[in-house]
C-alpha cells in the first residue's frame, strides 16, 4: 500500500500514548490501533481533524504517500 500512516512517529513525539489520544479523540482503541497499522479502508476527515487538533499537526504529518517499490 503506497500510504504510509506515521501516527506512531507523531505520539512518541508527543510523549502521548495510543489509549490516551482514543479517549481525546472519541474512538476505541481497537480501531485506533487499525489506524496506525494501516489495516483501514478509510478514515473520516472529522477523525483526522481531532487527530490533528490533539497532537497539534497537520494530516501530512500523519499520511504519507510512497511508490510502489520506495523504502
Amino acid at each position: 500500500m503506497p500510504i504510509i500512516v506515521n501516527l506512531d512517529v507523531i505520539l512518541a513525539r508527543r510523549k502521548m500514548r495510543s489509549k490516551e489520544l482514543a479517549a481525546a479523540i472519541g474512538i476505541t482503541e481497537a480501531n485506533l490501533s487499525l489506524l496506525k497499522s494501516g489495516k483501514v479502508r478509510g478514515v473520516r476527515f472529522e477523525t483526522l481533524a481531532k487527530i490533528c487538533e490533539v497532537l497539534a499537526c497537520q494530516p501530512g504529518d500523519i499520511l504519507e504517500y510512497r511508490q510502489e517499490g520506495e523504502s
